[in-house]
């Protein structure tokens, strides 16, 4: 009597598991419950810059183009979804947040379904509990931006396209030397590659830049084509999947004529389109990007724990026997999936924000959860540091400078601004307030959650000495144009204290030069600058806000 393989094993145990609907409201809970002290605050950075003013206007006129705010041509899925969500639970930042956990836990159970048809049981909870506690995920979670509707479309299209040879007949597991396999390509039904099709059209739908992830898949379906021609079988197969992944163009396309038929721009306004695509057309700038993402991949936010285990154990330990892995089949495409993120994402986009990358912190995981479950008998206490080094990382900041959105900084610098604008509400209601965005937007939209009347904003850039002197230079007073009489300064990054350990100081220069960044000014340095008081000012964990009102304001409304 023969014995069964490993993979016969695991597909037994797959087949037998929860249901994923089942899943569902337990993924639900725990997203809701882990973000409830998140779900009130009002909105955040791009969510006030553009997503929510298009939602906003979607809800209330019925349009894709947004009015009130600049478009920029995202593709409109996500105001369509928060506008009908808003129907139900009305404009409220808590119903806004709470939708985003219901995205959140799909996107989740997506990484479940991935991992547990690839590795098993044990090792989707893991790969799926330690995306969710990723930093940058764990932020993500309740903010809406298009980016976490994308990454949850994009890694359930993977989810149906890894799956064709996962628990069908042949598992993606590969087995020992010697077991009978299938060829994978054969198992796939067209249902399956229309749900790819789909997904993957929604994701594209939702982020533009979410199609690199199935055209990266259909450029790779055509080299493998090319290579099985003579497999009539098999040629068919990879046939059928180049169509499906390469569908989700039409829709973007679709939308992008439409656009240009309301518009007159395909790509968005034309700064939109110089600041994130033909500006960086730099050799320098995007070698520096190269650098910079190839560490949001696999160091930033205290992903070099998970990554460093993996590293170490593919290097150092042999492979168990009898134990599941991902087949060399997998490991190709999750190679060209990241490969091709990576690249794209050094070439587009004006600023480097890592939420861009949001559906590829999974994949990463997944193959460190693969080695070590490959090569250690009790990888658990790997998985249990690694969960403990992402909590740090939620609360605890690294010695650098980074986007607030990467972690819970993003928290204390809405505080801050809530702090800051119920007092400039309360005590100078009719001040004319100078400011950077996004604050000058949470000042004028009380959609945003900020205030409840709009208050007048004066905008700069930045709180660098340039732009502060430049704003000094301005008539200041409460009439007249470009006029203020109060100013609400905070820091627009975070960054390390002076004095203390900062890695990234060396790339100083070259990051002001490209990336935009700067040095802000302390409220009492901008405040000698602009000749006027600080009145208030507070700060938490390394963020800091500051209200500054001016003197002779007064003495100008006393000689009227």
């Amino acid at each position: 009597m023969t014995a069964r393989s490993p993979s016969r094993n695991l597909l037994r145990h797959a087949r037998a598991q929860t249901p994923l609907w089942q899943l569902y409201p337990v993924f639900f809970a725990a997203v809701y419950l882990s973000h409830l002290t998140l779900l009130r605050l009002p909105y955040f950075w791009d969510e006030g810059g553009y997503y929510i003013p298009a939602a906003w206007d979607f809800f209330r006129t019925g349009t894709l183009i947004p009015v009130t705010t600049v478009s920029n041509a995202h593709p409109p899925l996500p105001s369509v979804l928060l506008a009908g969500w808003w129907h139900l639970s009305g404009f409220v930042p808590s119903g806004t947040r709470t939708f985003i956990c219901m995205v959140t836990a799909a996107a989740l159970l997506a990484v479940f379904r991935l991992a547990r048809n690839l590795l098993g049981a044990r090792a989707a909870v893991a790969t799926t509990l330690l995306t969710a506690v990723y930093p940058i995920w764990y932020a993500q979670s309740t903010l809406a931006h298009a980016d976490i509707f994308a990454a949850a479309f994009t890694l359930w299209g993977l989810s149906f396209y890894l799956q064709r040879a996962s628990f069908t007949e042949t598992p993606l597991v590969a087995t020992d030397a010697g077991s009978p396999r299938l060829d994978s390509e054969m198992c796939v039904s067209t249902r399956t590659k229309i749900y790819a099709a789909t997904l993957f059209s929604l994701a594209a739908l939702s982020k533009e830049t979410a199609i690199v992830t199935p055209v990266a898949l259909a450029i790779w379906e055509g080299v493998l084509l090319l290579r099985d021609r003579s497999v009539a079988g098999r040629s068919r197969a990879r046939a059928g999947w180049l169509a499906a992944l390469l569908s989700p163009i039409l829709p973007l396309a679709a939308w992008y004529a439409y656009h240009f038929h309301r518009t007159g721009f395909v790509f968005g306004n034309p700064e939109f389109l110089r600041y994130n695509a033909t500006a960086n057309l730099d050799a320098h700038r995007i070698a520096l990007c190269l650098y910079h993402r190839l560490l949001h991949l696999t160091m930033h936010m205290n992903m070099f724990v998970p990554v460093l285990c993996a590293l170490a154990a593919f290097l150092l330990l042999p492979a168990i026997a009898a134990r599941a892995r991902l087949a060399r089949p997998v490991l190709n495409a999750i190679a060209v999936i990241l490969l091709a993120n990576w690249i794209a994402f050094s070439v587009l986009g004006g600023a480097l924000l890592t939420r861009y990358l949001l559906p590829m912190f999974p994949l990463v995981l997944l193959v460190a959860v693969a080695e070590w479950q490959l090569r250690l008998r009790d990888w658990g206490w790997i998985a249990a540091l690694s969960t403990a080094a992402f909590l740090a990382g939620i609360w605890i900041n690294p010695p650098y400078a980074f986007a607030p959105e990467d972690n819970l900084t993003y928290r204390d610098m809405i505080v801050l601004h809530q702090r800051a604008i119920a007092l400039i509400a309360e005590q100078w209601p009719q001040a004319t307030v100078l400011t950077a965005w996004p604050a000058y937007s949470e000042l004028e939209r009380p959609e945003l959650g900020y205030t409840k009347v709009p208050i007048q904003a004066v905008a700069i850039q930045n709180f660098s000495r340039e732009q502060i002197e430049a704003a000094a230079r301005m008539e200041q007073g409460a009439t007249g144009s470009g006029g203020y009489d109060t100013a609400l300064l905070f820091s627009t990054k975070w960054a390390p204290p002076f004095g203390q350990v900062n890695l990234a100081l060396r790339n100083a220069p070259a990051d002001a030069r490209y990336f935009d960044f700067h040095e802000d000014l302390l409220p009492a340095e901008a405040a000698s600058i602009l000749h006027g008081d600080v009145v208030w000012q507070a700060s938490i964990r390394g963020e800091w806000v500051a209200v500054l009102r001016f003197p002779r304001t007064k003495e100008q409304s006393t000689s009227r």
